[in-house]
């Protein structure tokens, strides 16, 4: 594998970064790279994430933002771990194999349990039970193997339920009953959303480039869910609140312009692209719900899993993001800063207050 050099210096662009490690298997035509951005909290937990990007130099710059995400996620909701993620460069549809799998557990192995992988967007957990067979850093396993399963269950819930919190802050009750949602994505998390929001009582409108995810949703509810055939079609929509569930970068300029939505509250990562989109959004009278705060509950639920899993014991968790998001909400207001920023001082206060207590330096 080429290390990315020149204007995409690795040392440059991961200098909050502790550890990245790149891996190349060309018997099985593995190409991975794990970040491990803190281990203040504990080690590094955070899920595999299986896309053909176009470039390196795109997959270095996913898994950098998406494990410093986790480090802040893992604060957040209150665990003892920290953040890390893996990307592995290729299409799950076509490249995927056991060999690569296990490959690819070879080399979380060899890192010596700092990073600790599950599932993420691309992989399962029948996956992670392949994984599994050359590594012992494996969550979100198969039940039938004594994992978590499906973590994108309680994905969803922490979603629903930052939701709701964010549906108090707006308009006074914790509920998206009467309301019109706008799930960006509905696969494994989305498809999940749709049903706590259709039991809540909201109507639901989705869409998502896999077609037959959208047919197995309208499938699902035959009433009181609708689609439209892009996510460029559906900010134009009259909706309430605005979900994005695909992958990052989703609240570009152009969206926050379009947006009829008072909030955004959904379960991809990374959905502010640069600098300056946090105020973008609050200029435009958006609440938004900082995506690593409400898409915990994947996290909590493979989490449990190091403890001998419960699901119940998980969702009581989950639960809590209803808590964090109302706290965010009022450091915002108390500090006079966006979502964001609060939710951002939040995880390093506790980032630094923990590794100081761990004799981990993280600076003033």
């Amino acid at each position: 594998m080429t290390v990315p050099t020149g204007e995409t210096d690795v040392f440059e662009l991961a200098a909050e970064h502790e550890q990245v490690v790149f891996a190349n298997d060309p018997a099985t035509g593995l190409r991975a790279i794990v970040a491990v951005h803190s281990t203040a909290l504990g080690p590094g937990l955070g899920g595999t994430r299986f896309h053909p990007y176009a470039s390196t130099a795109d997959a270095l710059r996913d898994v950098l933002d998406l494990s410093r995400g986790m480090s802040y996620k893992a604060a957040l909701a209150g665990l003892d771990l920290g953040g890390g993620k893996a990307v592995i460069i290729g299409d799950p549809r076509a490249d995927k194999s056991e060999a690569l799998l296990r490959a690819y557990g070879r080399f979380v192995q060899s890192l010596g349990g700092r990073y600790r992988t599950a599932c993420d967007v691309g992989t399962y957990s029948e996956d992670m039970d392949h994984v599994a067979r050359e590594c012992d850093y494996v969550t979100g396993r198969t039940v039938a193997h004594g994992g978590a399963g499906d973590s994108s269950v309680l994905t969803a819930f922490g979603v629903f339920r930052g939701m709701q919190a964010a549906a108090e802050r707006v308009w006074g009750e914790p509920t998206l009953a009467g309301r019109t949602v706008g799930i960006a994505g509905v696969g494994k998390v989305g498809k999940h959303l749709v049903d706590l929001l259709r039991t809540d009582g909201a109507a639901v409108v989705v869409t998502d480039v896999y077609a037959p995810a959208v047919a197995a949703v309208l499938a699902a509810h035959p009433s009181g869910v609708r689609a439209v055939e892009s996510t460029d079609a559906l900010v134009r929509e009259d909706i309430d609140v605005y979900a994005p569930c695909a992958l990052g970068g989703a609240l570009d300029d152009e969206t926050v312009t379009t947006l009829k939505a008072k909030i955004v509250c959904g379960a991809a990562n990374n959905q502010l692209p640069h600098e300056g989109s946090a105020d973008r959004v609050a200029d435009a009278g958006i609440l938004y719900a900082p995506d690593y705060c409400v898409n915990a509950g994947g996290l909590i639920q493979v989490a449990d899993e190091l403890e001998g899993f419960s699901f119940e014991r998980a969702q009581q968790r989950a639960d809590k993001i209803f808590d964090t998001i109302r706290q965010v909400f009022a450091v915002a207001e108390a500090e006079g800063v966006t979502p964001a920023v609060a939710a951002d001082r939040m995880a390093e206060r506790r980032m630094r207050d923990v590794g100081r207590l761990r004799g981990i330096w993280l600076g003033a």
